[in-house]
């Protein structure tokens, strides 16, 4: 039994099978509810409510109108997904026994997480989606500004990864003291997957409700959003870490999982998309689509994390992400108003079309583009690999030949 509960709880997950999950329950998910597996938007309306709640009229703002900004977080299916990723990572990380306050060692990591949050959830809203609904669940929806998305972010994250390598960005270089574990974290690990077993079944509870109680789609999306805080959390499913890491150290084995993860469900999509009739989601592809995937690429290096990343972090008790999640509910809000109120729309979106692979290519040419564009970036990620694991052979060499 100890085994078994190991196997699950005391190790991660493959992130390759982690993510082929998530991409076969994003499809699942589109299948019976028409919606997309995504978080910005939700921020952007929890940003609309706290507005609302200080007394601010926000009735004449386009962008809550396009989002749809009705009722409250809580009876609203997308806000189900964001705080069931929440919940659910949070479950993971208690009945695991990792949960541990842990403080940034440099109080301008504050400042750099909020600061990195303002700008990554201004960029992923102008953009019109994030991680998840520009990339991870935008490719499967065959929605072209997906991919003017992921190069744009691509972009962003190198310029990101050069500015966290300075001096200026790194600051002083401060000791670590480490040490025997103390009673009082023995003991709190020991009680930690109780607290995780309740909390679980309280939800489960809960999301019972939703179902008996005819609110179908709040209990979807708090399944869902359940399974996917599972899925990053105990897959450590971070974009920030999958592109960073390619640049900075030559890893690719999470960015890698992530392109099997949208082959997968752009393939189960297409099916749901064919055999039941349904309307793929198509965002505008525009200038703003590339401006906002740098901004956001840019904004998640500088935070230390993605959406995704953020969630799960702050869970295991990362104060630093405390500042990430008010930065991108932040920088959402502020791209609200810009919208129309500083010329963002005229400017950067309104010359822009949707354009969507289905209706330019037909069903089987959408796939097969598809499949053949994320073959082609699953190239370039190893070619990446590669190249850096060559730069380090000399290295090695000219070190064995120095001894």
């Amino acid at each position: 039994m100890k085994t078994i509960y190991h196997s699950i709880f005391g190790r991660y997950w493959n992130p390759y099978l982690v993510l082929a999950a998530a991409g076969i329950l994003s499809a699942v998910y589109f299948g019976l509810t028409g919606g997309v597996w995504a978080v910005t938007g939700e921020f952007t309306r929890l940003g609309g409510d706290l507005l609302k709640l200080a007394g601010v009229d926000i009735s004449g703002w386009a962008y809550y109108d396009m989002v749809h900004l009705q009722g409250a977080t809580w009876n609203r299916p997308d806000g189900w997904i964001v705080w069931g990723m929440f919940i659910g990572a949070l479950v993971m990380v208690l009945l695991s026994g990792s949960f541990k306050i842990r403080l940034p060692k440099q109080k301008r990591r504050y400042v750099q997480g909020l600061t990195g949050g303002i700008i990554a959830g201004f960029g992923a809203r102008l953009a019109l989606g994030c991680n998840l609904a520009a990339f991870f669940t935008g490719v499967p929806q065959f929605s072209f500004h997906s991919w003017i998305f992921i190069v744009a972010t691509g972009i962003g994250t190198f310029f990101g990864a050069k500015l966290t390598k300075t001096r200026w960005w790194k600051g002083r270089p401060s000791l670590v003291r480490g040490g025997a574990v103390k009673p009082s974290e023995v003991k709190s690990r020991t009680i930690q997957p109780v607290a995780g077993a309740a909390i679980a079944l309280v939800y489960a509870a809960l999301t019972i409700y939703f179902f008996t109680s005819g609110q179908t789609r709040l209990g979807l999306g708090a399944l869902f959003g359940l399974a996917f805080g599972i899925l990053i959390e105990r897959g450590q499913i971070c974009f920030t870490s999958a592109f960073r890491d390619l640049f900075l150290v030559g890893r690719s084995m999470m960015a890698k999982a992530i392109i099997l993860g949208m082959a997968v469900s752009s393939v189960i999509t297409i099916i749901v998309i064919s055999v039941y009739g349904m309307t793929p989601i198509t965002q505008i592809a525009a200038l703003s689509t590339f401006v906002g995937g740098v901004l956001f690429g840019l904004g998640i290096v500088m935070a230390s994390g993605c959406e995704t990343g953020m969630m799960y972090r702050l869970m295991e008790g990362q104060v630093l992400f405390l500042p990430v999640f008010a930065g991108n509910i932040i920088g959402a809000t502020l791209l609200a108003y810009a919208w129309d109120h500083l010329g963002v729309y005229e400017t950067l979106v309104a010359s822009g079309s949707q354009v969507n692979l289905i209706d330019t290519l037909g069903p089987v040419g959408a796939i097969a583009a598809t499949l053949l564009m994320l073959g082609v970036l699953y190239g370039l990620t190893v070619f990446r690999e590669k190249q850096y694991r060559s730069k380090l052979v000399p290295m090695k060499g000219a070190k064995q030949h120095a001894n």
